[in-house]
């Protein structure tokens, strides 16, 4: 199974700890000052992308002698540098693409980012979105399993279309039975898993799946 991570030109401080990833990843993808940040964290770069209006010349220097690939583009274009990764991404026909460094700073980036996700899962590709605080994915109707994670106890649930139908949660401190889930709603926000492991499933929408922790929890 083909994992294939991103990383994007959002604020170094978002950027979670890379350790338990680099083991997961087998080819990272530098958005502009994104490939700088890989090399930062001793990733090695397979892809590096974009205009790169965010680097100076001996940091665009270093990402060039660091990079197995690099695709420059012009300033004036037409995509972000994040979606020309993204579509690099897809010529490798990954099962999963994580994408970092794609939260904080600027809310129009931020919030067209999360829906880049539903470009991942239009093509059958799990696209998971993770940040120092955060862990979303975007799930199609069906049923999914969800484990417990210590660095992001909150499980939050968030309609991305008009309204979700038929949302059970089992295995919650707060379940569910055949709900219907309507954007603006708050009912299924900071939710928790009691065991190891809890199952959620619906029939129609999209639902953004958000794992998450707060700011005063993070240890390293």
């Amino acid at each position: 199974m083909l994992v294939v991570a991103i990383m994007g030109n959002g604020p170094v401080d978002h950027v979670p700890d890379m350790g338990p990833y680099k083991e997961k990843v087998d080819i990272w993808i530098g958005a502009d000052q994104g490939a700088l940040i890989l090399l930062e964290h001793g990733i090695t770069i397979d892809y590096a992308v974009g205009d790169f209006d965010s680097v100076n010349a001996t940091q665009k220097a270093m990402i060039l002698e660091n990079s197995t690939h690099l695709a420059t583009y012009p300033s004036m274009k037409n995509e972000t540098d994040l979606e020309i990764a993204l579509n690099i991404a897809f010529e490798l026909n990954p099962k999963e693409i994580y994408l970092f460094g794609v939260t904080g700073g600027r809310l129009d980036h931020a919030l067209i980012n999360m829906q880049l996700l539903q470009t991942i899962v239009d093509r059958e590709i799990r696209g998971i979105i993770i940040d120092q605080w955060n862990r979303l994915e975007l799930t199609n109707p069906g049923n999914h399993t969800v484990s417990k994670k210590e660095d992001y106890p909150y499980v939050s649930f968030v309609p991305f279309t008009n309204e979700v139908k038929g949302l059970s949660l089992i295995g919650f401190a707060y379940p569910l039975n055949s709900y219907h889930l309507k954007q603006g709603s708050t009912r299924c926000i900071s939710n928790e898993i009691k065991a190891n492991q809890a199952s959620y499933s619906y029939a129609e929408g999209l639902l953004l799946l958000i794992q998450s922790r707060d700011t005063k929890t993070i240890t390293y």
